[in-house]
């Protein structure tokens, strides 16, 4: 039997229904962190079935840091209006605006990152390498670029508030907390005397 403490602690953390928290705590007797585990699957599964709708509404959130010399601007998409100005939306796209400032990405996915980019860390990577056998070679350069897309891809970076999520999985959460589809359309990075 799933308690009452335990359903809203659930609740809190993934926006999940309290039926839905009372259902996966008794399926797992009681086990918070597999029920846990269970919610974000069916939020998972929740966010892939949303994804194919159009995300027509948004807003444009930005931040400025306090020194004034770096500011930041997030498109942030949704289907509604009225998602677009709930509190949830509107947390997770000050969160992003700090994200793109605390870790400057250089594109949302990979697939978005410049082929030219993606040439020259791979050089990079091969001259770091010089002189190892070809298949270790091989591994380590596959090795740091995977390193390089978790590091420069928005969607792939660690949250700055919680590293156990990346940014993906903030979006999926809230995806399935929202109810509505969302997309991080685009952002820029200002930095004074950077060009």
């Amino acid at each position: 039997m799933a308690d009452i403490l335990s359903i809203t602690k659930l609740r809190e953390s993934t926006g999940a229904g309290i039926l839905e928290c009372k259902s996966a705590l008794e399926e797992v007797k009681g086990d918070y962190e597999k029920a846990l585990e269970i919610i974000r699957k069916k939020g998972i599964i929740k966010a892939a079935k949303k994804e194919q709708r159009t995300t027509a509404e948004g807003r444009i959130g930005t931040y400025i840091h306090t020194n004034g010399k770096l500011g930041v601007m997030v498109e942030l998409n949704c289907e509604t209006d009225f998602v677009a100005r709930n509190e949830v939306f509107q947390q997770f796209l000050k969160d992003i605006c700090m994200q793109v400032a605390a870790t400057n990405p250089v594109a949302i996915r990979r697939e978005d990152i410049p082929g030219q980019i993606i040439e020259e860390q791979k050089k990079i990577s091969m001259e770091e390498t010089k002189g190892k056998p070809a298949n270790i070679t091989e591994k380590i350069v596959a090795g740091k670029m995977e390193n390089f897309f978790k590091e420069k891809c928005l969607l792939e970076q660690q949250f700055i508030k919680d590293n156990t999520k990346t940014i993906q999985d903030l979006l999926i959460a809230n995806i399935a907390k929202i109810g509505e589809n969302m997309k991080i359309n685009r952002f820029v990075r200002f930095e004074v005397g950077e060009c």
